[in-house]
Formats: C-alpha cells, sequence, structure tokens
C-alpha cells in the first residue's frame, strides 16, 4: 500500500487526525500536486488552528509553486499561531521565510 492510499486509510478511520492529515498534505506536496496538497493543509489548519508546521509547510508549498502572496498569508497566520503556542522555534522559520518573501517582493 502506498503512502496516500494508507494515510487516507487512516483517515477514513478517524479524519481528525492531525498527524495523518499532515502527512497526506506533505507526500501530495513531495509528488508535486500542490492543489491537492493545499486543500488538505487547509483542511488540518481548519481543524486544528494550532498546528503550527502545517502554516510552515503550506507557505513552503505555496512559495515553491510561484504564489508568494498566498505563502506570505500562510506564514502571517502561522506566525499568530506560533505566538499563542509559545513555539519560539517556528515562530522565528516562519519569520526568517516571511522577511526572504517580503526581500523579494
Amino acid at each position: 500500500m502506498d503512502k496516500i492510499a494508507a494515510l487516507t486509510e487512516i483517515l477514513t478511520q478517524d479524519p481528525t487526525n492531525a498527524f495523518a492529515r499532515y502527512g497526506l498534505a506533505m507526500e501530495y506536496a513531495t509528488q508535486g500536486n500542490v492543489d491537492t496538497s493545499l486543500k488538505e493543509f487547509q483542511r488540518l489548519l481548519a481543524d486544528h488552528p494550532d498546528y503550527t508546521a502545517g502554516y510552515f509547510m503550506a507557505a513552503q508549498t505555496l512559495a515553491k509553486a510561484g504564489r508568494t502572496g498566498e505563502a506570505k498569508s500562510q506564514l502571517t497566520d502561522g506566525i499568530a499561531s506560533a505566538r499563542r503556542t509559545g513555539n519560539q522555534h517556528a515562530l522565528s522559520e516562519m519569520q526568517a521565510m516571511l522577511d526572504e518573501l517580503e526581500l523579494q517582493a
């Protein structure tokens, strides 16, 4: 069974499994299926708004696809999440990426 099938099976049994949803989004991103990946990230963050890594990886996926404005928005939301959860490491990584994208604009 491939990764997407395995993760989809987990989500069939437990649609709110954040780790499986994140893994599915990442697998789609790895395969270059940007739109499906972003839909999974969107669902993850709707169900788990403080799953901070989801914002960062969604932003990276968007930036790689040349969708800089959307990437910046994800980073801004992710920074707010990192502040809420006290995740300083994620906050600094996302702030650095946001600063880099701002310089490119």
